[in-house]
């Protein structure tokens, strides 16, 4: 069993090994895999070991700079969905009390309370005011 495992190391020596876009990749192969189990549909098959063998390749390659700039690229991709989530699930918690603009110079959003009739906001970030009603 020990040699195994040296066995094993010496081969993965050099390699890039598995990372969270590999994981993500054979996430995906399983879940074409049980679609084609439950629907018979080959285009599912074909899926699904697509992205496995693209998911070991990903494993078992030795270009470690590529691999790991594409996973970087992911994390980039993932955590701006993650911001944009989180942003959208507290603006809707505060929706009744507050009202949210875009600065017309900037894009930056502003939170202003609600029920004050028409106010003069300022952007922090560009300093244009602009009105509108809350």
């Amino acid at each position: 069993m020990n040699s195994l495992r040296e066995r094993m190391t010496r081969f993965m020596y050099g390699r890039y090994g598995s990372d969270q876009l590999s994981k993500l990749y054979l996430g995906l192969a399983m879940a074409f895999l049980i679609l084609n189990l439950l629907t018979r549909l080959g285009i599912f098959y074909l899926a699904g070991m697509a992205f496995l063998f693209y998911g070991m390749y990903r494993s078992f390659s030795k270009n470690i700079a590529k691999m790991s700039a594409q996973n970087q690229k992911y994390l980039t991709w993932r955590y701006q969905k993650t911001v944009k989530y989180s942003n959208a699930k507290k603006h809707w918690a505060q929706r009744r009390e507050y009202r949210f603009f875009s600065c017309p110079g900037c894009r930056q959003k502003v939170r202003v309370p609600r029920g004050r009739g028409k106010i003069a906001i300022t952007c922090p970030k560009c300093h244009t005011e602009f009105i509108k009603k809350s």
